[in-house]
């Protein structure tokens, strides 16, 4: 199965997400999902219910909430951590699209990948 994405509002850029939807990639922000200023749990609990794996470049406090919610038993759709400043747009595109053709939603379950490690 695909991976649909969750763009918090960190990582929400237009340009991003406008290049991967011409791609053909399924992408849902927080802004589509009427949850600008709400918390990290949130956006997480909105990207697990809809089996979309949550993208963002708030790497520190959803590592956290990754190691939180395995540590008490539960799941999440897995999250890819961006380091915004790092790399410019197309370069996010560019590992984004690597990354959706190697995992699968099953293989994200549960998961955390850093887009670093995708260059």
């Amino acid at each position: 199965m695909s991976i649909g994405l969750y763009f918090d509002e960190d990582t929400m850029r237009r340009s991003l997400v406008r290049a991967l939807h011409s791609r053909g990639i399924d992408v849902v922000t927080a802004l589509d999902a009427n949850l600008i200023e709400h918390p990290d749990t949130d956006h997480l609990a909105y990207a697990t219910s809809q089996g979309r794996v949550l993208c963002s470049s708030n790497t520190r406090d959803f590592y956290r909430l990754h190691s939180e919610l395995l540590a008490a038993g539960k799941s999440h759709a897995g999250i890819i951590l961006i380091a915004q400043q790092r790399y410019p747009v197309g370069d996010q595109m560019r590992r984004l699209l690597k990354l959706i053709a190697v995992r699968s939603a099953a293989d994200m379950r549960d998961h955390v990948e850093f887009l670093s490690a995708w260059g």
